[in-house]
């Protein structure tokens, strides 16, 4: 038996740009990074967790650790990394996780403003910050 060619299209890692970006002990900001699918392993293995028994918010972060595989320059994304992301990061990449691993891609249906003219963007692109 052969194995099956992989799905064509089909993504597994996603580029996002943080709205602030993580702030290093030297001062640097890190905005770009990368998010791939969770694994049920992902989702399974943190519920063992001590920290996830005592604080169930805390799921977020170790799922976050899972996931995120790159985010600038920085070597690892340790839990100590989501732990220091504003708190406007965190919700970003929340909702990043939901729309990758529940809807399956990153685009999402807005209306401006000004016209009221309904269209799609990348919520993973290039979102307008502070760094």
């Amino acid at each position: 038996m052969t194995a099956a060619a992989p799905l064509e299209g089909l993504s597994t890692e996603y580029p996002f740009v943080l709205p602030r970006g993580y702030v290093d002990s030297s001062g640097v900001v890190h905005r770009e990074g990368v998010m791939r699918l969770a694994t049920a392993r992902d989702e399974i293995a943190p519920q063992a967790d001590s920290r996830v028994r005592a604080n169930p918010s805390y799921l977020t972060v170790l799922l976050l650790e899972r996931t995120v595989v790159s985010l600038g320059t920085l070597h690892e994304v340790g839990g100590y990394v989501i732990e220091g992301l504003f708190a406007s990061d965190l919700a970003f990449l929340q909702d990043l996780y939901r729309r990758i691993n529940q809807e399956g891609h990153t685009r999402t249906e807005v209306d401006c403003p000004a016209c009221g003219h309904d269209f799609t963007i990348d919520v993973a692109g290039d979102a307008p910050g502070e760094s």
